[in-house]
């Protein structure tokens, strides 16, 4: 169809074509919810997003390279879509289960288990969620998604409907709980499910996992080998291969005429001799036995391929969750603060397979804030410098309209974090408190000069600071760069912009009198121009 010349058709056969479309479009296999049919989301809407800081409930001083943000997560993506796309090594989100016992809002009322819209609903929801997460993956990124049995099934096809099916990576089972539920009607429920997908499965790897002191264990040297510690292997297989029947002979004299029935030697006779004039092949202490292969632990890999299956005891567990995050308010236990965190073994797990030292983390449904917490506690174990930017609704209601979850838990648990509680040091770090705010399309000019300075520095450094309004421009350096932010070029003032601009091999600047400081600057050719807010505005998907 998209190759026909449709200016030549009659009605007709326009409506033929169509009809067949909307025959394929209903009948296609992937994941089909109602969309058109179930009440939109309030949440989506078409206004500029801009941040306003909140200075009180920041913690450290700036320059922050953490962030915290209040808000609808769909307003946060698309504001982090415009500032940091493409720049995102890691994501990691928990989104509502929709178990149908008020865990999930939509428009403002909880979805149950009667209502019949309720997966059309989770899936709208997430999809447009995804769909602006996507955007945000570094090429070389991937994301972990956790869910429960309600979703799992259209968690799946909605990832392969976002990412494409070549990016999904992995379905990780973790056992959250350590002992069955007696009181479970058919079977204890002690898992829940990790979706993982890549931005692009060709060029994502996982770092390898450190090797467990038990797998170490297994390395002997019984033979005294110079090489080092090794364990053995099988040298024959059961797959056909034509080179591996034939006879051999062990240090005893003893001849083996052939594999094990159904078997064959994994390597040439030629090979097989060399690895047993290496002494690679070991025949048991005897020298009788069946020949094995020595796997010295000098020549393994570093680490170890991460799994599908993750248990309680390396990933963490529900109650250990519950209890971290008590801990960390110094709260009592019988108090509920937040219902489903997740245990800080399970996200430290996720960090150290899928980023490096540098990289940035985002979580999108931050809630007890152990993502944050997490990538901390590791930057403080390895000396990484790891940022993370989190974002969560305040989650009130009509009957808690005071209710506020990331300011008075998100937020409290990271900064008692960074400074220390309890009996637990500091781990040190930063973060801003950052508030969403909507402004419309014909009132993009509203936006102030802190929110402009702050989207300005999240698009092209790696930290920011605050306005400062006694400054003629703001001006931000980094790896050679330097951002310069121009609010009102006076007369005065043009001399030194240009001997700012100047300064750096590579300067850009924003400001509002594009054409004036163009003419200002007219000798700095290794600067930039670029007009604010139509820069803003356009990098956001808005035409103004």
């Amino acid at each position: 169809m998209a190759k026909r010349n449709y200016a030549d058709l009659t009605k007709a056969e326009l409506i033929q074509l169509l009809d067949a479309r909307d025959r394929r479009d209903a009948t296609r296999f992937g994941l089909v919810w109602e969309a058109n049919e179930i009440e939109r989301d309030k949440a989506l809407n078409q206004d500029f997003v801009s941040l306003d800081l909140d200075h009180a409930l920041s913690c450290g001083d700036a320059p922050w390279k953490n962030l915290i943000i209040e808000g609808d997560n769909f307003d946060a993506l698309r504001y982090l879509r415009m500032t940091f796309a493409g720049r995102v090594k890691c994501i990691y989100i928990d989104p509502p289960y929709n178990t149908g016992n008020k865990d999930f809002v939509y428009n403002d009322h909880y979805v149950d288990k009667e209502d019949l819209w309720r997966h059309s609903k989770w899936c709208e929801f997430m999809f447009q969620r995804l769909t602006l997460a996507k955007d945000l993956l570094r090429q070389d990124g991937v994301i972990f998604v956790s869910i429960g049995d309600d979703e799992i099934h259209h968690l799946g096809m909605l990832m392969a409907r976002v990412f494409g099916e070549a990016n999904y990576v992995a379905n990780i089972i973790w056992q959250k709980v350590f002992s069955p539920k007696n009181t479970a009607i058919h079977f204890s429920g002690d898992h829940e499910y990790l979706v993982v997908c890549a931005q692009n499965a060709s060029e994502w790897r996982p770092n390898l996992l450190p090797r467990g002191l038990e797998a170490i264990d297994r390395y002997k040297n019984p033979d005294n080998d110079p090489r080092g510690v090794w364990t053995s292997s099988d040298v024959s297989a059961r797959n056909f291969y034509s080179l591996g029947t034939y006879a051999v002979s062990s240090p005893s004299g003893r001849v083996i005429e052939s594999p094990p029935p159904g078997r064959y030697w994994t390597v040439s006779k030629e090979n097989f001799e060399r690895l047993d004039k290496e002494n690679r092949i070991w025949w048991g202490k005897s020298g009788n036995n069946m020949p094995r292969l020595k796997r010295f632990l000098s020549d393994v890999k570093d680490g170890v391929v991460p799994q599908t299956l993750w248990s309680h005891a390396d990933a963490g567990n529900t109650q250990e969750a519950k209890k971290e995050l008590l801990d960390a308010l110094q709260l009592q236990g019988n108090e509920r603060v937040f219902s489903t965190p997740k245990p800080l073994k399970l996200i430290d797990k996720i960090l150290r397979l899928a980023t490096d030292k540098d990289s940035l983390i985002l979580d999108f449904f931050a809630g007890s804030g152990t993502t944050a917490h997490a990538v901390h506690k590791l930057n403080k174990e390895d000396g990484g410098s790891r940022r993370v930017i989190l974002v969560s609704s305040t989650e009130a209601t009509t009957d808690e309209p005071g209710k506020n979850i990331c300011r008075d838990v998100c937020a409290t648990r990271l900064r008692r974090v960074i400074e220390g509680y309890g009996e637990n040091a500091g781990l040190g770090g930063d973060f801003a408190y950052l508030r969403c705010r909507r402004i419309s399309p014909g009132n993009i000019t509203d936006v102030d000069h802190e929110q402009v300075w702050i989207a300005l520095q999240l698009t092209h450094m790696p930290t920011f600071t605050t306005f400062d309004e006694s400054q003629k421009f703001m001006i931000a350096d980094h790896d050679g760069q330097r951002l310069i932010y121009v609010p009102h070029l006076k007369a005065r003032g043009s001399q030194m912009l240009l001997e700012a601009a100047l300064e750096s091999p590579s300067t850009i600047v924003y400001t509002w009198q594009s054409e004036l400081v163009r003419q200002r600057l007219v000798t700095a050719t290794n600067t930039q121009i670029e007009p604010v807010p139509e820069s803003l505005a356009q990098r956001f998907g808005l035409r103004i």
